[in-house]
Order: structure tokens, then sequence, then C-alpha cells
């Protein structure tokens, strides 16, 4: 009669040990049913599920095993699984699978422990914790640091959106970002993701930098707010900014050009995306001359944006149709997916507007990044504790996996 049995080696890791022990189960011709290691600074956590064909063969794979464990730097431990133990198991195996991404600048205890209390309550189990990011050099800043642990979960989860609003909830409170997903093959096989560019690819909204330019910019900027908050539509306020900037020199688009900043992880995020081969794209209400410039220096793929009407070297105050607004965003994402030959799930959009709701509503992995409230209510994750880089995180993506 056949015999199941966990078979647990915890301790002081050293090298050739897992060969060691699959070496004796191999000698006495056992299935192997399940396995799983880690070590953590030296420590070993080694676990393997087999299945004896006899009580004779267990015994003495049991002794050799044991053998090859001694003294007191590894301790051995055998746990019998019943039929119906088994067939949990294997049963387990069949339900859906989802990935919490905990990250902040630092990861500590509070934060864990609360992300795990919340899954507990509904009622999904933790399976496995892996650490994504690299560990900190002792110079970094606190405030430049990354941090980020994957918790892999199985279960039913009856509920996701009240599970989302309990997340979003303790990120806010424990300065977090923590994102749930479904851990399906799309997760990690996504391959476009387009982004707005003002406040998300740059820390500026250039309508109001043009506007400094123009003397209007307090009027402008109480304006934009409004916009990215949701509370004017999108449209009619762009061209409400964009009439104020009538008569501007374009000599000034230069300047304004050279002074704007790229956000943090910006540059690390499109050169793993560039190696992981995603096609990418801004698709922005801004202005196309200065998105040109981050295509370039980026090597992004494709641009949308809008285009100032200019005559005799000055702004009209009116932008060449059509304009990029939320549905033009959402539009174009659906067409790069088809041009790329790609379902809307393996697309990722982020933004941080109001105007950027639609596209993150229906791509496969939508992020409100460094959003206004609104925008990080409504999308399926957001960022608010990391730079763009943070992406990659959601991805599955870890630190050493490439450029980071």
């Amino acid at each position: 009669m056949r015999e199941i049995v966990l078979i647990s080696i915890t301790g002081e890791d050293r090298p050739g040990l897992t060969a060691a022990m699959t070496g004796v189960l191999a000698q006495a011709a056992v299935n192997i049913l399940d396995i799983r290691q880690a070590v953590i600074h030296g420590s070993l956590a080694f676990g393997i599920l087999v299945e004896f064909t006899d009580a004779e063969q267990s015994s003495a794979a049991r002794k050799d095993i044991e053998a090859s464990a001694p003294g007191q730097a590894q301790q051995v431990r055998f746990t019998a699984v019943s039929e119906a133990e088994h067939r949990d198991w294997m049963a387990s195996a069949t339900r859906k699978r989802h990935v919490v991404t905990l990250m902040s600048r630092q990861v500590n205890a509070e934060q864990l422990q609360r992300v795990t209390s919340i899954t507990a309550r509904h009622g999904l189990e933790v399976e496995r914790i892996d650490r994504l990011s690299a560990h900190a050099a002792s110079d970094v800043p606190s405030g430049l640091g990354k941090s980020c642990f994957e918790l892999s979960l199985h279960g039913e989860l009856t509920d996701p959106q009240a599970l989302r609003r309990e997340f979003l909830n303790a990120a806010q409170e424990l300065n977090a970002d923590i994102a749930l997903q479904e851990d399906s093959l799309y997760r990690r096989h996504r391959r476009l993701a387009v982004f707005d560019m003002d406040s998300t690819l740059i820390e500026a909204e250039v309508i109001d930098e043009l506007a400094k330019a123009a003397g209007v910019g307090e009027l402008v900027s109480a304006i934009t707010e409004r916009a990215m908050a949701g509370e004017l539509d999108f449209r009619a306020s762009f061209k409400e900014r964009l009439a104020l900037l009538r008569g501007l020199d374009v000599s000034v688009l230069d300047a304004i050009g050279a002074s704007l900043r790229l956000t943090e992880g910006a540059e690390l995020l499109f050169a793993e995306l560039k190696r992981l081969g995603y096609k990418t794209a801004i698709l922005s209400g801004g202005f196309t001359y200065f998105a040109r410039q981050l295509q370039v220096k980026l090597g992004i793929d494709y641009v949308f944006a809008n285009e100032l009407e200019v005559v005799d070297g000055k702004c009209t105050g009116v932008a060449i149709e059509p304009i990029v607004d939320a549905q033009r965003k959402a539009d174009l994402l659906r067409e790069l997916a088809t041009k790329e030959g790609l379902s809307l799930e393996q697309t990722i959009a982020v933004g941080d507007g109001a105007n950027d709701l639609p596209m993150l509503a229906i791509a496969g992995l939508g992020v409100a990044f460094r959003a206004k409230p609104l925008v990080r209510h409504s999308a399926k994750q957001a960022i608010s504790t990391l730079g763009l880089d943070g992406v990659l995180y959601l991805l599955g993506v870890r630190d050493h996996d490439g450029t980071r």
C-alpha cells in the first residue's frame, strides 16, 4: 500500500544537500509529488512530498535521509499525509490564485501584518512570499529606497472590490502600495505599455509651464488641478486653458523642454520594458513638441499628443484636431493593441489624471501613478510611494532579473 510522506529539512544550508537528499530518493525509486526550497541568509527550508510504494521502502529511505543530514546543522522531519489530505491538496491546486504586491520605501512588519490579516479575512491563504527588490545599500537615502514583496495566495475570493477597498485604505494609512492581481498567464506576458506624459513621465504639467511664460500661470494651474481631479470636463477645460496662451511666442518652448525633469524610475522602466520586448507609447493630453523629446530620450515607439497651432511664431490659442482627450486615449489604446496583434489583457496603461481613467479601465493592467484621489480609487492598481519602475514589480520582475 502506498505511503505519502512530507519530508521537511531545516537548518544550516550546505552545498550539495539537495543533491544528496534527492539522490537517496532516486535510489529508492520514489515518486516526487511536490517540492519547495528556500534559503534565507544561509538558513535552509526544504520540503519535498514523496510517494512510497510500501512501508519497507519508506523505512529504508528515511534512515538514509537522516544519515545524509548528520549532526545539529540540519533537522529532518517526516510527516505522513493521508489520502484524504492529499486529495484536498490536489483540489486546492485547481483554485484560482492571486498575487498581492506590497511596495514601500522600506517594507516593515506592520505593513506585512496588515496585508496578511486582510487576505485571511477574505479567505485567501498565503502559499509563498518572495522578495522582488534588491537589498538596499546602506548609503541609500530612506526616501529613495525600494522594497517589494510578492505574496502568492490561493482560495476563492468572493468580493474582490471589498478587498481592494481594504487594501487602499491600509495603503494610505501605512504609506505603502498594495496591489491585488489574479495570477493569470497574462500577468507576466503583457506586451504593450502606454503612458500619460504630464505628471506621469515628467514631473510637471507642461501647459502650466507655458502659462507661466505667458503670465497667466496661477489661473491656468487652478483649471488644470480641477480638470485632473475630475471636477471639470477635460476637453472644455483644455480649450479654455489653451485660449489663455494666445500670442505666446513659441521660442519659449525650447527653454521649457530643457527644464522638464523625468519622473523617478522612468529611464529604468523603459530600459527594462525594451529589454523584455514591449512596445511603448505616449498617449497625452499635453503637446507633441515635448512628447517627441521624451520619445527620443526613452526610446518610445509611438507618440500621440496635441499639436499647438502656430501662426507667425505665435500660439493661436487653439490645438489642431483631433484633441487627445479621455476617450481618444482609450480609442488609441485599442487601436495600438489591434495593430500589434494583442488583446487588451496584454496591455498596460499608466496615468495620473481623470482623463486617464477610460484607458486605465480597459487595459489589462491599469495603474494610477501618484494620482489624484478619484483616479487612485477608481483604477485597478495604484503606485504612490515608489517611482515609475515600481510598475515592474506588478509584472513580477525582480530587481536582479534585469537592468535595475
